[in-house]
């Protein structure tokens, strides 16, 4: 159940209730891909660093350990020791990605593994079966998720094909949660809003996935080679023809700059490997803007990432010893970059639903981003 507590303009402060718990939104789910924060992050972390919900990945749990193994071991929740909401991914975008390995009909995409090259199919219902057994809280409809700017008629026909698609996706789901051995009953189903940077498609194409009445909505498809300002004026024009009483999910992005522009156009869910990613790089953000902490300028700096910050990192550690650790290539500085990366986006978020509830979000969001180019100039 999704319910709006207030409006600030275009942004959204609402609670999304799952079988798994409720998430307060907007919110910024941490990316488990493999049923792991990337950098030595584990569920105790994520529960000490006020996480409310975790993405994995549908094609990389399907090719190692196996969908069938995590079903046997109790569901993912039970595998990872996660007890709050896990959104599942359909593995549309990894299979999409594999460019070269694999081939597209109506029933699905046959493609290679890229662990050890054997063939796989994956269809709609092959999408909704997987995420089934891992037995997620919301699972995304499996779709094809063409280049942002690729060819008119391509997208056209692509997005025609996603639409046929999510049908199969929910028939499939109805039918697997009416199961008597099916983890998670009460999984929940979010479409998939494609259309490149073809607004006249992606709003068309946001009114035929509307009408089947699923439990949320993403925008897919972009952070994928088209500019900043052409996803802002994707997000402007296509989220108006969404449910409003429907959270809705903008797939893959971004920097705390993208987010704070996206939550001002209606978006509620946000993911991105940026935190983690960027961490293990030695790569971390502050309200004042990302900084590269293997600068030498921080060799002998004792104060911490960022002041008054309470992740652990911050609050026991200096940016010259957390240098010195990623110099010396010990683990401990990947983690400690990367949990203070994830406190952050999470902190912000809370920072962002905050400025909402005081319906003063216009003033906060040109405040921060302001902050944001503090390092930059």
């Amino acid at each position: 159940m999704y319910k709006v507590i207030k409006r600030s303009g275009k942004a959204k402060r609402a609670e999304f209730t799952t079988v798994h718990g409720t998430v307060q939104t907007p919110v910024f789910m941490n990316v488990g891909t493999v049923a792991a924060i990337k950098g030595a992050v584990s569920t105790v972390d994520l529960h000490n660093i006020d996480t409310q919900i975790e993405l994995s990945n549908t094609y990389h749990l399907h090719v190692r350990p196996g969908d069938k193994l995590i079903k046997q071991m109790g569901g993912l929740h039970k595998f990872m020791n996660w007890d709050k909401p896990i959104l599942t991914d359909s593995g549309g975008f990894q299979v999409f990605s594999l460019a070269g390995l694999r081939k597209i009909k109506e029933e699905g995409v046959t493609f290679q593994s890229h662990i050890d090259g054997h063939r796989i199919f994956m269809g709609p219902e092959e999408s909704m079966q997987i995420q089934s057994n891992l037995g997620s809280t919301v699972a995304m409809a499996f779709d094809e998720c063409p280049p942002a700017l690729a060819d008119r008629d391509y997208v056209t026909k692509s997005v025609d094909r996603t639409t046929r698609w999510l049908d199969r996706c929910k028939t499939e789901m109805k039918r697997l949660n009416g199961l008597e051995d099916t983890i998670n009953r009460e999984q929940m189903l979010f479409g998939i809003n494609q259309g490149a940077v073809y607004n006249d498609i992606r709003i068309e194409h946001a009114k035929r996935i509307s009408e089947f009445d699923l439990d949320g909505y993403a925008v897919g498809g972009l952070a994928v080679g088209e500019s900043h300002e052409q996803m802002y004026d994707v997000l402007d024009n296509v989220v108006p023809y969404l449910p409003i009483d429907k959270p809705t999910y903008l797939m893959g992005v971004g920097t705390p700059a993208n987010i704070l522009e996206a939550v001002d156009r209606g978006i509620d869910f946000f993911d991105c490997v940026y935190p983690s990613r960027n961490g293990r790089h030695g790569n971390v953000y502050t309200k004042f803007g990302k900084i590269n902490i293997m600068n030498a300028r921080y060799e002998t700096d004792m104060a911490p990432i960022e002041e008054g910050c309470q992740c652990e990192a911050c609050k026991n550690y200096s940016r010259a010893y957390v240098r010195h650790l990623l110099k010396a290539k010990e683990m401990l500085g990947m983690r400690l970059c990367v949990l203070h990366n994830l406190y952050f986006y999470n902190h912000l978020m809370e920072d962002i639903r905050a400025a909402i509830e005081a319906d003063n979000y216009a003033a906060f969001k040109k405040e921060r981003l302001e902050l944001l180019k503090t390092y930059d100039k």
